[in-house]
């Protein structure tokens, strides 16, 4: 896209490339460019990147090692439900 401004739309739909660092220079220098003049945007994205974390650190838990074997009440339980489907 030409000239300094992108639209709010054309910025969300690439803006995991952006996060992810895959963006064109060039690209990166108009999302910026609007960044610096949107606030939603600007909130947006930084929602987005709270997200990932929030995902990332919901699958690996800090200090939680598996359990070496599931307790034989609860795949009772699960073997239950499956019989009754």
């Amino acid at each position: 896209m030409s000239g300094p401004y992108i639209p709010c739309s054309e910025v969300i739909e690439f803006l995991w490339s952006y996060v992810a660092g895959e963006l064109p220079p060039a690209k990166v220098a108009e999302f910026e460019r609007h960044l610096a003049v949107c606030p939603s945007c600007t909130a947006y994205l930084s929602t987005y990147r709270m997200t990932l974390e929030l995902e990332r650190g919901a699958f690996q838990p800090e200090g939680c090692e598996p359990e070496e074997e599931l307790p034989e009440d609860l795949i009772q339980a699960v073997m239950g439900a499956l019989r009754r489907e």
